[in-house]
């Protein structure tokens, strides 16, 4: 999520630098805040204002990596050499090499980037912007919440919340995390490979473009082992059920269009699905099968009146927290408004920090069943609330494109 705090400066949510300031995604009424972006993949700009990205490739064990003929020619039009991008040519975030639009994404398979120690150390860069940046909120803005201390899940995390796990990418600040669950897909049920998180999570917004080297880690840190023990864990013991690279992923076009440093622009909108394959094998099974569950999505999130609880998980990163641990808030959601001209956002009391950006919302249908209806967006630096979009049309479409794009595979 992007946060504020005291000092002016705040940021979206990607995660924490370990050790330092939150990593919380806000939008401050009264007080300065600060929102970052992350993106992943994207293809075609669709006419109802969707857009996809194809992150295909993977290593063929020869030390190449494999690339479609059209992405390659893609790629040449922008100065990139493929051959090169696995040795270290990724890293060049030159502004004219930072690939923007949906159908530029790329996401090849780097077999053991994603060490125990590089997801341990992903943070999140400070932000500073003033609360001028917000625009208005229609008079439906509710009261500030009262704070809900979040509750650590207990261990094993596959055990009592196994769709949920952790979105790591590289951006050129850094490398950077966030929370993300495992939701359904309709074209493969009890197959599905697609992950839910924040649109800043995979794409930088108006002024950037996609993110680099996006995976996603179900259950990590599934024993929740701390801070200590983390610093000689191996990848198999923070990866128990793998590493799974986006080879597809897709937010909003009004993520992308609007999505900013400061201010709330996009949060309305701040939601993306990827789509995942296993860096080694899985033996044939799918990340649903792998894990065990996924999550339906209500794409007609109720009103705020009618819902009485909701709850939150992530992995916060930032002081009083440290990233290696999941955590949950449950309260009642109020009303939150960025901009007149975009639709209203959950909120709920929520002591997580930074690193928690992305994590489903959750709440309990007519029908008892649970399904996500939102996901962290944005929340103070110095944490105490949250806020998520509400799930609607548009986010239907972003969801809907990625499940058809694989319904035959």
């Amino acid at each position: 999520m992007r946060s504020i705090r005291p000092s002016f400066t705040a940021r979206r949510g990607r995660g924490a630098r370990r050790g330092t300031t939150p990593v919380l995604a806000a939008v401050a009424l009264a007080s300065a805040l600060a929102l970052t972006a992350t993106a992943c993949g994207s293809g075609d700009t669709k006419a109802d204002g969707r857009s996809t990205a194809s992150a295909t490739s993977g290593d063929t064990g020869d030390g190449k990596i494999k690339i479609p003929d059209d992405i390659k020619n893609k790629l040449k039009e922008h100065g990139i050499d493929i051959d090169k991008w696995k040795h270290g040519a990724w890293k060049n975030w030159d502004k004219d090499d930072w690939l923007r639009e949906a159908n530029d994404y790329i996401n090849p398979i780097i077999d053991g980037l994603w060490s125990s120690g590089r997801m341990r150390d992903a943070n999140d860069p400070d932000k500073g912007v003033d609360t001028n940046d917000i625009s208005g909120d229609q008079g439906v803005t509710d009261p500030t919440p009262a704070v809900v201390d979040a509750k650590a899940v207990s261990p094993t995390y596959h055990a009592n919340a196994a769709t949920a796990g952790k979105v790591f990418f590289d951006a050129p600040e850094g490398t950077m995390v966030c929370s993300a669950t495992v939701v359904e897909d309709p074209a493969h049920p009890g197959k599905s490979n697609l992950v839910w998180t924040a649109g800043h999570c995979v794409h930088a917004g108006k002024k950037g473009g996609w993110y680099r080297n996006l995976a996603f880690v179900p259950s990590y840190n599934n024993s929740g082992m701390k801070t200590a023990q983390l610093e000689t864990a191996t990848r198999a013991q923070v990866a128990p059920y793998g590493v799974w690279w986006a080879d597809w992923a897709q937010t909003s076009q009004q993520w992308i269009d609007q999505g900013g440093e400061t201010g709330g622009q996009g949060s309305s909108y701040d939601y993306a699905v990827i789509h995942v394959t296993p860096e080694k094998g899985s033996g044939g099974k799918s990340l649903e099968e792998t894990v065990g569950s996924a999550l339906p999505v209500n794409f007609n999130a109720p009103a705020v009146p009618k819902v009485s609880s909701i709850t939150a998980t992530g992995y916060p990163a930032a002081k009083p927290y440290d990233g290696s641990t999941l955590y949950q808030c449950a309260d009642k959601p109020g009303r939150l408004s960025i901009n007149a001209s975009d639709p209203t956002m959950y909120r709920i009391g929520c002591s997580m920090t930074g690193g928690s950006s992305g994590g489903g919302w959750v709440e309990t249908g007519s029908d008892g069943k649970p399904a996500l209806v939102s996901n962290t967006s944005i929340g103070p630096v110095t944490s105490g609330w949250l806020a998520g979009p509400r799930l609607g049309d548009v986010a239907k479409g972003v969801y809907d494109s990625v499940s058809k794009k694989f319904a035959g595979q």
